[in-house]
């Protein structure tokens, strides 16, 4: 959400953002809803004022007619009222049916106000946070632009294998009882395949606590709210999943908790706030029928550990935070010895909420391309506004923070490139040393050896 004063100076910055990023979204029918909004409430703040003075005054009317029958009546001992009570009895009568007609008037300009003050919320929900001067300008992430590579491409003399292969092998992945259970892009992780799961969980963990993030342990459901303070309703509520009955949603990152966890608080950014949990995550794909159905790329179920940081309103400094983040989930990736690349993602591949993004991209063998494992995001003040999580700046005036994100790592999507890029030409899988005390020092996944081989040995007599 963005400062509608700010909104109303900077129109056609709003204006041009929504159409870089794709969006519907009209912010002269903003302004006008914001017009009506502004008249139907001056009309009935006037309507109430006057309300109000007419019934202070009717008030003192009766009580002044009450006192002046008291003292009459001692004197005249029921003799007929005259002057002047009757006259201030009079105007209070006037007055209440004053207030009556106020009151015809006021309630249609209310239920108009209510209205009008729906729409303008509605519509203050879609506007869109203008990207940073050098995000690149496109339409889809064909347009996304590369930054640099990190990590050689491997080019092995045997065929490879991909993932589902891999962990069918060795008995770590099971996408057909999966389905069976639990519908279509859903698996089942065991032995092996589970223990990598939570390595490099732990692995990304560990790395974090070391430069001074806070683990939480967070709620996987959230109030709708939530949701919509962290930006990621109303554009994704089909992508979500809803507690039938309940208002409460699976989350699809822990950063909507996170963030949630500072709602309509004060806090101090005197030195950055960095949290991270590490949570299973929810997300129903809708409009991804019949993309990356096959196996761990798009799945409804998985894993992440996210960083979460607030920081001062200062574009300077959470841009370095930005960078901080992003860097951190490329040591890990250097620590899982994998190649990637990182992207400044285009003003068109970006959601509603960000200023600037970068992707991380690992290479898949299995697709011939680099796959989208990470994300890292500044959202400048955008979350904070909607959350009211506040700051005092230097001179003591209150501030909204500026927020940001990032996919530490997210599994089982990670394994793809793990599995992949590590195979040797037997089936056996090498384990980066980084995540040896998570797999109970283990070297390599030896591949079992299968029946045709065995075959073959002794046909060759080599067994």
């Amino acid at each position: 959400m963005l400062d509608m004063k700010w909104i109303r100076e900077n129109k056609e910055l709003v204006q041009q953002a929504a159409e870089h990023k794709g969006l519907d979204f009209n912010v002269q029918q903003l302004l006008e809803a914001d017009n009506r909004r502004r008249e139907l409430q001056q009309q009935a703040d006037a309507l109430r004022q006057e309300r109000n003075a007419h019934s202070q005054r009717i008030g003192k009317l009766m009580q002044s007619a009450n006192a002046s029958r008291q003292q009459q009546g001692a004197e005249q001992q029921g003799a007929a009222f005259e002057s002047p009570q009757w006259t201030e009895q009079e105007q209070a009568e006037q007055l209440k049916q004053a207030v009556a007609k106020i009151n015809e008037l006021l309630k249609p300009c209310e239920e108009q106000l209510l209205e009008a003050e729906q729409q303008f919320r509605r519509l203050m929900l879609e506007v869109p946070n203008p990207a940073s001067p050098d995000t690149p300008i496109g339409r889809s992430d064909a347009d996304n632009v590369e930054l640099r590579r990190i990590g050689s491409i491997p080019a092995p003399a045997f065929a490879l294998r991909d993932h589902v292969v891999l962990g069918e092998l060795h008995g770590m992945i099971d996408m057909n009882r999966g389905v069976r259970t639990a519908g279509s892009r859903s698996y089942y992780l065991k032995g092996a395949g589970a223990l990598l799961h939570r390595a490099v969980q732990q692995l990304a963990l560990d790395y974090l606590l070391e430069r001074g993030f806070t683990l939480l342990d967070v709620p996987l459901m959230v109030r709708e709210e939530a949701m919509y303070n962290t930006g990621y309703f109303p554009a994704g509520t089909d992508s979500a999943y809803r507690i039938d009955g309940e208002n409460r949603w699976l989350i699809g990152t822990s950063e909507v908790p996170l963030v949630a966890y500072y709602d309509n608080e004060i806090v101090d950014v005197a030195e950055p706030i960095r949290l991270t949990a590490a949570t299973a995550c929810f997300r129903s794909e809708v409009g991804s029928a019949g993309r990356d159905v096959h196996g761990l790329y798009r799945v409804h179920q998985f894993a992440k550990v996210e960083q979460v940081v607030f920081c001062e309103a200062d574009p300077a400094r959470s841009e370095a935070m930005l960078h901080e983040i992003t860097a951190n989930a490329e040591q890990l990736l250097q620590l899982l010895e994998l190649p990637y690349r990182v992207v400044a993602v285009c003003t068109g591949d970006m959601s509603q909420k960000n200023v600037k993004q970068f992707d991380i991209e690992t290479w898949m063998p299995s697709r011939q391309a680099y796959g989208e494992t990470h994300s890292s995001s500044n959202v400048h003040d955008f979350q904070a506004r909607r959350s009211n999580i506040r700051y005092r700046d230097a001179e003591g005036k209150l501030r909204y923070c500026h927020t940001l994100n990032n996919t530490a790592v997210a599994t089982p999507r990670i394994l793809i490139p793990l599995l992949e890029n590590h195979q040797l030409e037997d089936g056996s899988i090498y384990i980066p040393p980084a995540l040896r005390p998570y797999m109970n020092g283990l070297e390599t996944l030896q591949a079992p050896i299968v029946p045709m081989e065995e075959a073959a040995q002794e046909q060759n007599g080599t067994k």
